[in-house]
């Protein structure tokens, strides 16, 4: 149920959304939300229970984020994280301090308190991850301590009867082990919630308000052939059926032959009934973007090139009431607007419309939802497998593929290397155990010896990544059997290319896109 809100209070610590996406694992809502969030709108919310995220500060400094008193009297259970169990100590009367040994990585936590509800089925000790450098030298009155470390006095503590619960480590984090039930517990014991939120009441409940909110208006989609457009296709088919037209906009910066497959699937032969329009923009776009090398005005400039092709396609059709985007929650939370960590950054679906745009409202079905779920919600409507979980491709495509300025020739060069690392990828079985892979097309040239002759050209990176919920990764340990070989393909195959490189970077600090 919807109505069963947990809020994740963001102090800019790097997990807030993986501690949502642990609630949501645990069939409960939740929204991440500001520290800066004032009291009244989250009594407003009624949730049923609040987490305070880890973060970078230290909360006994005058300038660091930090909460009113009145946020742990409102009698709702609150459970802070690393920094928020430090916070939420500070601002109750107890002292954090700088810790004189630093803890960081898998520590082994004991618990002092097993019949804690927290701790309910937890083991002691227990691997916990730790990364902290000041430390709760004193509990605030009414707590007591209930877990500790060999370097950390007060590794959790509770005041049972006022649901407060601090944690320093990170249960968000797969390298806690039990962490993922220690959530369980706070928010299905503590908190009450029932844990019935589940994508078939998703499905059923967005159609009604889709319904309700379009009424006998027309609907414009920006269709790119992906996992979150194309579920988001599917579901405003069902919910209006031929008030919904779709536009896919092929502007020369997809993967090779991606605009005949989207075609294939969504145009008049394809298995949905939809009112589908291709837009064939590719000189359009290299045009705008020539000379650009900067990553996020390469962006912008896709982006509002998208609006405009939109609102001249919905110009021809007559009159359109709603623009329909495939926004997910990452999205939202990386663009700056849901929590508060930094910007990452900006994406064309995210944020409204300019001004001059001639729609009423924006319609983002999936904006409240992880990548996971979205695929979830795809099954649930019954879209094939196949489609549900190709590879991700990005909002602006391969213009943040290519470092750099982007052209028609640079285009070719990564769409023909990246084919060739998808194909032997597959070929290997590798798309059944690496969560994404593609080939990027970096900025460097070096000499290279091809025949007789000294060469001069590019060098692509390929990327192969593990993650959950593209928040995290971690580079995938890809067979060296296999990076020969599409490296001996991309050089011999691709003209232009003389060197080929494997990318090792986690997230954080890198990004799972070069740009």
């Amino acid at each position: 149920m919807k109505d069963e809100l947990v809020i994740v209070l963001d102090f800019g610590g790097q997990y807030n959304q993986l501690v949502a996406r642990r609630v949501r694992e645990c069939n409960v809502y939740c929204e991440i939300y500001s520290y800066k969030t004032n009291l009244e709108k989250i009594k407003a919310m009624n949730p049923k229970g609040i987490i305070l995220t880890g973060g970078p500060n230290s909360c006994y400094e005058a300038d660091s984020p930090t909460y009113t008193k009145e946020l742990f009297e409102l009698g709702i259970p609150v459970l802070g994280l690393c920094y928020g169990a430090q916070l939420m100590m500070h601002v109750l009367g107890g002292k954090v301090e700088r810790a004189d040994v630093r803890e960081y990585g898998k520590t082994e936590v004991l618990i002092d308190k097993t019949d804690s509800a927290v701790f309910a089925g937890v083991s002691t000790p227990t691997i916990c991850w730790m990364s902290h450098f000041d430390y709760i030298s004193r509990i605030a009155p009414g707590f007591e301590i209930t877990a500790h470390t060999a370097d950390c006095p007060v590794a959790a503590a509770e005041c049972a009867e006022k649901q407060l619960y601090a944690i320093q480590f990170h249960p968000e984090v797969l390298h806690t082990k039990e962490g993922s039930k220690m959530l369980s517990n706070f928010v299905l014991n503590v908190c009450r919630c029932s844990g019935k939120w589940k994508m078939d009441a998703f499905v059923e409940t967005s159609i009604k308000e889709i319904r309700e909110k379009v009424g006998e208006g027309k609907v414009l989609l920006a269709l790119s052939g992906g996992v979150d457009s194309s579920v988001a296709a599917v579901l405003l088919s069902k919910a209006i059926g031929d008030q919904l037209t779709c536009v896919f906009v092929d502007h020369g910066l997809l993967r090779k032959n991606e605009g005949d497959e989207v075609e294939e699937v969504f145009g008049p032969n394809g298995p949905y009934e939809l009112n589908f329009i291709r837009v064939n923009a590719q000189e359009r776009y290299y045009a705008k973007l020539k000379g650009v090398e900067e990553p996020e005005r390469k962006r912008k400039i896709i982006g509002e090139e998208f609006i405009r092709v939109f609102e001249e396609e919905a110009k021809k059709i007559g009159t359109v009431d709603f623009l329909v985007q495939g926004t997910i929650y990452p999205d939202v939370v990386e663009s700056g607007l849901g929590g508060e960590s930094a910007v990452i950054k900006s994406h064309h679906n995210v944020g409204g419309l300019p001004d001059y745009v001639d729609f009423r409202e924006i319609i983002e079905p999936l904006r409240d939802l992880f990548k996971d779920e979205v695929r979830k919600v795809g099954l649930e409507l019954g879209i094939p497998e196949k489609l549900v979980f190709r590879q991700p491709f990005p909002g602006p495509g391969l213009g943040i593929r290519i470092i750099g300025e982007v052209t028609a020739e640079k285009v070719r060069m990564v769409q023909d290397a990246d084919a060739i690392y998808r194909e032997e990828m597959d070929a290997a079985g590798m798309d059944k155990i690496v969560g994404q892979y593609f080939a990027a097309l970096t900025n460097m040239r070096s000499v290279g010896v091809m025949g007789d002759e000294r060469t001069y050209d590019y060098a692509i990176a390929l990327r192969a990544v593990n993650t959950i919920d593209f928040m995290t990764a971690e580079a995938a340990e890809v067979p060296y059997g296999v990076l020969n070989k599409v490296m001996s393909r991309i050089i011999n195959e691709v003209k232009g290319v003389n060197r080929v490189m494997y990318d090792l970077t986690s997230k954080p600090p890198g990004t799972i896109e070069f740009e």
